[in-house]
């Protein structure tokens, strides 16, 4: 199996987790998330060898899928995900980026691929599972591998918090169930990438999490959470 490597780049504003993911043997990557800041991204791309390759997105967010445009201008690279569900939140990311006080800094994108509940994706000959994990957004997937045990959850699941439902088109209790039916089932084991914050595992949300751990099953989360 390739041998993977992943580094967080902090982007935008929100500090969101974009990764930049490579096989340390042939020197070729993906982006998940490029929330913004597109030339910060390629470059730290460049300074580390890597040839980016596609660009996955976990949602349609601003911050989560803004920088999507000018890197596949730039670069010509495929834009792979999310579900097309999320293509509302898409078509909105430079009005909401102005909104924001931060004109420019994300443009509008329609995916080359939109991504469906058990499709994979591949890096290095590695292949990455993927599920649609709705209620944050209707659709949101996250992208995983249960060899090297990583998760890339978006705007889902945090370290002791989870997603926003106070959106349009957010749904508190399909957010609940997106995550105790398709992401606890990977394994308490498995590490997660948050679209803000520190890495966690689902094994820790499991057992202290206040709105989906094991203590608290039955409940709904609601507007749970400050982040994105």
């Amino acid at each position: 199996m390739a041998q993977l490597d992943l580094r967080l780049i902090p982007v935008t504003p929100f500090q969101q987790n974009c990764s930049l993911l490579w096989d340390t043997n042939s020197m070729e990557g993906v982006l998940v998330d490029p929330g913004g800041e597109a030339d910060k991204l390629m470059e730290a791309a460049k300074e580390l060898g890597v040839t980016l390759k596609e660009i996955w997105l976990t949602h349609g967010h601003l911050d989560h899928a803004g920088g999507a445009e000018d890197i596949r201008a730039k670069l010509g690279v495929p834009v792979i995900g999310p579900h097309k569900d999320d293509q509302f939140w898409m078509d909105t990311i430079e009005q909401a980026w102005s909104q924001y006080g931060h004109a420019g800094m994300g443009k509008n994108v329609v995916p080359d691929r939109y991504l469906e509940d058990g499709e994979t994706l591949e890096l290095g000959g590695v292949k990455f599972g993927v599920v649609h994990t709705p209620g944050h957004t209707p659709g949101h997937v996250v992208i995983y591998n249960q060899d090297i045990k990583i998760a890339f959850v978006g705007d889902v699941l945090f370290r002791g918090s989870v997603g926003r439902t106070d959106f349009p088109k957010s749904n508190p209790q399909d957010l609940i169930d997106s995550i105790r039916t398709k992401l606890w089932p990977l394994g308490g084991d498995m590490r997660f990438v948050p679209g803000h914050g520190p890495m966690s595992t689902f094994g820790a949300e499991r057992a202290d999490n206040p709105f989906v751990g094991d203590r608290v099953i039955g409940t709904v989360g609601g507007n749970s959470s400050g982040v994105m």
